[in-house]
C-alpha cells in the first residue's frame, strides 16, 4: 500500500511538473507572439501624414476619438479628399482641404487617393505641359480621383475628373503632400 501511495505521488509530482512546464511554454510562446505582432503593428503602421479621401457621403467630424466627443461637422461629401494627422485606436485625426480639424472613425475612410481642385477654373491637360491641348476647365471644389504623380513631372499629377482623364499641376488642386511620387 505504502508503495502505491509512492507512485501516485511519483505520478502526480510528474503531472505537475509536465503541467509547469506546458505553461511555461505556453507563457513564452504568447510572450513571442506578442512580441511579433507588435513588430508586425510597427512595420505596418502607414506613415503620417497621408492622403485618403471619404468612404461615405454623410461622417461626423468629432472633436476628439470617441463617440462621446461632440460632432464639431458633418462631412457631406463621398470621395473628398483628407489628410490622416494622427491615429487613436480606431479614429483617424483627419484635416479637410480648408484646415478643418477632428476625429473619424476608421471605416469612414477609403484608401483610394482623390483631389480636390482650389482656386480658379483650372485646366486638365492632354500632357504634362502647360501648353498641351485642354481637354476640359475644372471648377474650384470638382472632386477627381487622384492616378498619379510620377517622380519625372514633379510638378504634374496624371487625375479623372468624372472620367476625364489629364494632367494637372499640383499647385491647382489640394490631396498630395509636397514632392509625393504616387505610382498607378
Amino acid at each position: 500500500m505504502g508503495r502505491g501511495l509512492t507512485n501516485t505521488a511519483v505520478t502526480n509530482q510528474s503531472i505537475n511538473r509536465f503541467r509547469c512546464a506546458i505553461v511555461g511554454l505556453a507563457a513564452l510562446l504568447a510572450g513571442l507572439l506578442a512580441g511579433s505582432s507588435a513588430l508586425a503593428d510597427e512595420k505596418d503602421k502607414l506613415p503620417l501624414p497621408r492622403f485618403v479621401s471619404m468612404k461615405h457621403g454623410l461622417v461626423n467630424l468629432r472633436a476628439g476619438p470617441g463617440k462621446r466627443y461632440p460632432v464639431q461637422w458633418v462631412l457631406q461629401r463621398k470621395g473628398m479628399p483628407v489628410e490622416i494627422i494622427g491615429e487613436f485606436d480606431t479614429w483617424r485625426k483627419i484635416r479637410d482641404w480648408q484646415g478643418d480639424e477632428g476625429w473619424v472613425i476608421e471605416q469612414a475612410v477609403s484608401g483610394e487617393r482623390s483631389i480636390i481642385v482650389t482656386g480658379e477654373i483650372r485646366a486638365l491637360h492632354l500632357s504634362a505641359d502647360p501648353e498641351a491641348d485642354l481637354v476640359a476647365r475644372l471648377e474650384p471644389g470638382v472632386i477627381g480621383k487622384l492616378l498619379s504623380c510620377p517622380a519625372d513631372t514633379p510638378d504634374w499629377c496624371r487625375v479623372d475628373a468624372g472620367g476625364v482623364k489629364g494632367w494637372l499641376q499640383r499647385e491647382q488642386f489640394w490631396g498630395v503632400l509636397p514632392g509625393e511620387a504616387v505610382q498607378p
